[in-house]
C-alpha cells in the first residue's frame, strides 16, 4: 500500500481497543500484553468462540473493569454493532486490532468456504462498521503465507507480490486487499501486518508445535509431513504482539509491515530439537504423506519495521522454545481440556445461554 496522510495516534483522551479474535492464540497474548503494558486503555474483546477460541485463556482478566468480553461473529452486522457499542460506552478514541480468522491450512484444504466467509466477508463487515464509527486506527493482522513460497534463498519483503497457494492464504490475501481498498478508496486509517509462524502459550493443539508437545507427553508418534525439510521462520508470540503494538502506535497509516523472528528452521530440525529438550527418542517421528500444495519455504525480511519503528524480536529461539515447552507442561490440564473439547463448556458456565 502507499501511505495516506497520517492520522496521528492520540492517546491523550483515552483509548479503547476492539480486539477481534481476542480469545484465540495470538489475540489472547495481545490482550494480556495490553492489560500489562497499557493498563489505562480499555479493551473490548470480540470473539465468536469457535473451536479455537477459548475463554479460559482470559481467566486472569476476570474482574478487570477495563476488559469487556463480547461474544459474536464478525460476519454478522448486529454482533459487530454490539461490539462497537461496547467501545462507545468506554469512550475515548477507538482502535481496532483484527486477529479474528480461520487460520489452519489443513482445514482450508478440506473446505475453503468457512475461510472465505470469515476472513473475507468478516473483514469487510468490520471495515464497513469501523468506517461508520470513524475509528482512529485499524490494524489488520495477516500472514507471510499470502506471499506464496520461496526457493532456497531470499526473503519476503513488503513489496513481494501476493501469490497465495492454499485456500487459507488466498482468503487472507483477499482480506488484505479489502483493507488496501478501504485505504485508497475511503482514506481509511488502516495498516497491515504480515507475520511468520508464531509459537508460544495458548496455541491450539492442532498446530505443529503444541501438537508435538502433546503427543510426546503421551508417548504418541509425531507426524511429519513429507521429508520434513519445509522451512519456516519461527516468531515468539510475545515478540509478535509487541510488534503489533508498535505498528498501532507508531506505524504509518496505509503501510504494510512484515514481522519475522529471524529463526529459520526445517520442520524436522524443530521436531528433533523438541525431542532433545524433552529427552525423548527420535523413534517417535513418523513421516506421513505431504499435504497438497505444501509451501516449501517462508522467510521474512523485517528490515522495514526495524528501521521505521525500532522493533526487533527480543526473544531468541534458545530462550523461548524451552519456555514454551515448560508452559505446556505447567498447564497440562489446560491442554487436556482443549484436546477433549471440555474448554468449550466454560462460556456456558460463566455466561449462560
Amino acid at each position: 500500500m502507499h501511505a495516506i496522510p497520517d492520522q496521528p495516534f492520540d492517546a491523550a483522551h483515552g483509548v479503547t481497543v476492539l480486539v477481534t479474535g481476542g480469545a484465540g492464540f495470538i489475540g489472547t497474548s495481545f490482550v494480556h500484553m495490553l492489560a500489562e503494558l497499557r493498563p489505562q486503555w480499555n479493551i473490548v474483546n470480540f470473539d465468536a468462540l469457535t473451536y479455537a477460541g477459548n475463554l479460559e485463556n482470559l481467566e486472569g482478566l476476570r474482574g478487570n473493569a477495563r476488559h469487556q468480553f463480547v461474544k459474536g461473529d464478525i460476519c454478522v452486522d448486529e454482533d459487530v454493532e454490539r461490539a462497537f457499542a461496547a467501545c462507545s460506552k468506554f469512550g475515548g478514541k477507538v482502535c481496532v486490532v483484527h486477529f479474528a480468522a480461520e487460520s489452519h491450512v489443513d482445514r482450508s484444504i478440506i473446505s475453503g468456504r468457512p475461510f472465505v466467509l470469515t476472513n473475507v466477508l468478516g473483514t469487510q463487515t468490520l471495515l464497513d462498521h469501523a468506517r461508520k464509527l470513524g475509528v482512529m486506527r485499524f490494524v489488520h493482522v495477516s500472514t507471510d503465507e499470502v506471499y506464496g513460497t520461496l526457493g532456497a534463498t531470499g526473503a519476503f519483503s513488503e513489496e513481494t507480490p501476493l501469490a497465495p497457494n492454499s485456500p487459507y492464504s488466498s482468503s487472507k490475501a483477499g482480506s488484505d486487499l479489502l483493507v488496501r481498498a478501504a485505504v485508497h478508496t475511503h482514506g481509511f486509517p488502516a495498516l497491515i501486518t504480515r507475520c511468520s509462524n508464531n509459537y508460544g502459550p495458548y496455541q491450539f493443539p492442532e498446530k505443529f508445535l503444541p501438537l508435538m508437545i502433546a503427543n510426546i507427553g503421551e508417548g504418541k508418534s509425531i507426524p511429519v509431513y513429507g521429508d520434513g525439510l519445509q522451512i519456516r521462520d519461527w516468531l515468539y508470540v510475545r515478540d509478535h504482539c509487541e510488534a503489533i503494538l508498535a505498528v498501532l502506535e507508531r506505524g504509518h497509516v496505509g503501510e504494510v509491515y512484515n514481522i519475522g523472528g529471524n529463526n529459520e528452521m526445517t520442520n524436522i530440525a524443530l521436531v528433533k530439537r523438541v525431542l532433545k529438550e524433552l529427552s525423548k527418542p527420535e523413534s517417535l517421528i513418523t513421516y506421513v504423506k505431504d499435504r497438497p500444495g505444501h509451501d516449501r519455504r517462508y522467510a521474512i525480511d523485517a528490515t522495514k519495521i526495524r528501521r521505521e519503528l525500532g522493533w526487533s524480536p527480543r526473544y531468541t529461539f534458545d530462550q523461548a522454545l524451552p519456555e514454551t515447552i515448560r508452559w505446556y507442561h505447567a498447564n497440562s490440564a489446560w491442554l487436556q481440556r482443549v484436546r477433549s473439547g471440555a474448554y468449550r463448556d466454560y462460556y456456558q458456565r460463566q455466561y449462560g445461554s
